[in-house]
């Protein structure tokens, strides 16, 4: 009987190590390339648009790791999804004759670029949906909607969206360079006037379009998510730790325009400009972590697990028993 117990248990161990990706054998992933090659075929010209924007635009350069994030959700998936029987729904070959129909009419009839791109994650969810069914769809739908932190925005969307960034950015640095004896700091919009010892300084301070925060806002709301997804707990702290992405970059943003103040005006103007200037935007981004994770290490340790606590006094009166 204890032969059979034994045998059993290695047999899940050996099905538990045997359920991996190279189980789905080789037609598997030649159906997985012929559908990612005519992925690429249909949006080819998008596609490339996107990542020449990755390259050349390092407000969006976090875009290389959106997809990466993608596949490590996929593979946390791997043992639920290796179980499931796919199983065809013609529901999705409708939701992708519908995306193609808006492709085409966005091309020809309203010709706005940004919903050229967006276009690409719906029509990958409508793949999914057809070819293995609404069970498949429940373990790859944020993958795919994750996708859209890679999509960048519309030029003139992105830069509506940086002005009042910078407006705050500066209201809140100029009261604060104001608290130094001699010097009086006062925003106009994004610009910061500075008198220092009486002294006008020339130029004023300009809180530019890089030092909106917005980069860091994308790339911290992306690994926000991220991080809340992986991360095993309550899910009030979930969504309170992405909703702490916003203005968590709103305060690293702040202290970076502060920063550089405090640099242009009681230093050296030429170390508040260039790879001096970037640098310390870089540095912004482990601040934000550092922040996020406090919070979500305070969380932890604001309620206590009654299941852990249970454990414990089980086993100090077991302890007590066994010497008693």
């Amino acid at each position: 009987m204890q032969d059979v117990e034994l045998n059993s248990m290695d047999g899940n161990k050996l099905s538990e190590q045997e359920l991996g990706w190279s189980s789905l054998g080789v037609h598997t992933y030649i159906k997985i390339a012929l559908l990612a090659a005519a992925v690429y075929g249909v949006f080819h010209i998008e596609i490339y648009s996107i990542v020449s924007k990755w390259v050349t635009d390092s407000s969006w350069s976090h875009g290389f790791i959106i997809p990466l994030f993608s596949l490590y959700f996929i593979n946390q998936q791997k043992k639920e999804l290796l179980r499931i029987k796919p199983q065809t729904n013609w529901l999705g070959l409708v939701f992708l004759l519908c995306c193609l129909g808006f492709y085409v009419l966005v091309i020809y009839v309203y010709k706005f670029g940004y919903f050229k791109s967006i276009v690409i994650i719906p029509a990958i969810g409508s793949i999914v949906l057809f070819i293995g069914g609404w069970r498949l769809v429940k373990y790859l739908w944020l993958p795919i909607v994750y996708l859209i932190f890679a999509i960048p925005l519309p030029n003139e969307v992105y830069e509506r969206m940086t002005i009042p960034l910078r407006q705050l950015a500066a209201a809140i640095s100029a009261q604060i360079l104001s608290l130094v004896s001699g010097l009086e700091a006062t925003s106009v919009g994004a610009m910061i006037d500075v008198v220092y010892k009486g002294v006008r300084l020339e130029p004023a301070l300009d809180v530019a379009e890089a030092c909106s925060g917005m980069r860091l806002l994308m790339a911290f709301f992306a690994l926000g998510v991220a991080m809340a997804y992986l991360h095993y707990r309550p899910i009030w702290q979930r969504l309170v730790l992405l909703a702490s992405t916003l203005p968590i970059a709103i305060l690293c943003n702040i202290v970076r325009v502060t920063i550089t103040g405090f640099i242009y005006i009681l230093w050296d103007p030429k170390y508040a400009q260039g790879i001096y200037h970037d640098t310390l935007g870089l540095l912004m981004l482990p601040l934000a972590f550092g922040l996020y994770g406090l919070l979500a290490w305070f969380m932890s340790n604001l309620t206590v697990d009654e299941s852990q606590t249970q454990k414990q006094e089980e086993l100090i009166i077991r302890r007590k028993d066994s010497q008693g």
